[in-house]
């Protein structure tokens, strides 16, 4: 069971929806796994779903899964894109990686927001969300 397992703690390891304008001028969001640790992850499993509430006749998104074989030191991987009708979810995304043969796991949430409720992503230099 998986209360019987003894996992580390996370730490150095973030996740946010960041905003970026592209070569028309236009908004795109993405997803971003951010790794402040200074030494590589690898094997990142991230699962990711928006739910409104946690109601059983809640609108929910579709479950997506992402694999990212490493990621570097002090670096930042786009896990997936993004559109802005889901802000009003409650966007999860699980992510498990290991850190040499050490398996970490944790559960981000970013909770409902709108494009006015940005914050900087200082590790991007962009506008965006971070999870909690």
């Amino acid at each position: 069971m998986r209360k019987d397992i003894d996992m580390p703690e996370v730490t150095g390891v973030k996740v946010c929806i960041g905003k970026v304008i592209n070569n028309l001028g236009e908004s795109e969001w993405h997803v971003y796994l951010i790794n402040k640790n200074l030494i590589e992850l690898t094997n990142v499993m991230i699962v990711s779903k928006g739910y409104e509430d946690q109601s059983a006749d809640a609108r929910k998104t579709s479950t997506l899964r992402h694999m990212i074989e490493k990621v570097d030191e002090q670096s930042v991987a786009k896990v997936e894109n993004i559109t802005p009708e889901v802000f009003g979810f409650y966007n999860e995304f699980w992510v498990s990686y290991y850190i040499m043969n050490e398996l970490f796991d944790k559960k981000f949430v970013i909770e409902p927001f709108s494009e006015f409720d940005l914050e900087d992503i200082q590790e991007l230099e962009i506008k965006g969300k971070y999870a909690r």
